[in-house]
């Protein structure tokens, strides 16, 4: 079975990379066109990333496997995940594969992982998010487990370890524990 990864346009892009290079399933990548131009303009060519997934599905093909319920797989996770992103599984619609996709994830009752990374949230972002976790869709602002680095001098801690320590959680949310925990930090 794959995992699904569904670039939107909002930043925070690396943190795609990293869930790419640890999923222990092969991925499906979809990328909306500005979920591929803020990789372009924060980590390089969408290319480079793209090489890394099993397969790279066009964000308009309705017709691509993971449009379908049918199909299983081992998740869904959107990441980074827009505030219009968010808004548009929040109302049901599938105009896109990442929304369809989305969709079928919730209709099927499979993992769906939103990781929002825009901020602050106003009261429609609260609302939006309030029906998708309803729905069965698991809301994970992108805020990195900060209590992972608790005996670590704060300016030895890069962006690359909190984002890294932050996948470790999607993936375990997905069912693959991670290798750290809070029992074993402190």
């Amino acid at each position: 079975m794959n995992l699904i990864l569904a670039m939107t346009g909002a930043t925070g892009a690396y943190a795609a990379r990293l869930l790419l290079e640890k999923s222990p399933w092969p991925v499906t990548l979809v990328a909306s066109e500005w979920g591929q131009e803020i990789y372009r303009r924060e980590c390089g060519p969408f290319e480079e990333l793209a090489s890394l997934a099993k397969e790279v599905c066009d964000n308009h093909d309705l017709a691509a496997p993971a449009s379908s319920g049918s199909v299983p797989n081992a998740g869904l996770v959107i990441l980074p995940c827009s505030s219009n992103a968010l808004a548009k599984v929040a109302a049901g619609l599938g105009d896109t594969l990442i929304s369809r996709a989305a969709h079928c994830q919730l209709k099927e009752r499979r993992p769906l992982v939103l990781c929002v990374r825009e901020a602050p949230w106003g009261l429609i972002d609260l609302e939006n998010a309030r029906r998708v976790a309803a729905a069965g869709a698991v809301v994970m602002p992108m805020s990195p487990p900060f209590y992972m680095f608790a005996k670590t001098d704060p300016k030895t801690v890069t962006m690359h370890d909190l984002l890294a320590a932050y996948i470790d959680r999607v993936l375990a949310v997905l069912g693959r524990p991670a290798a750290q925990n809070w029992e074993t930090a402190r």
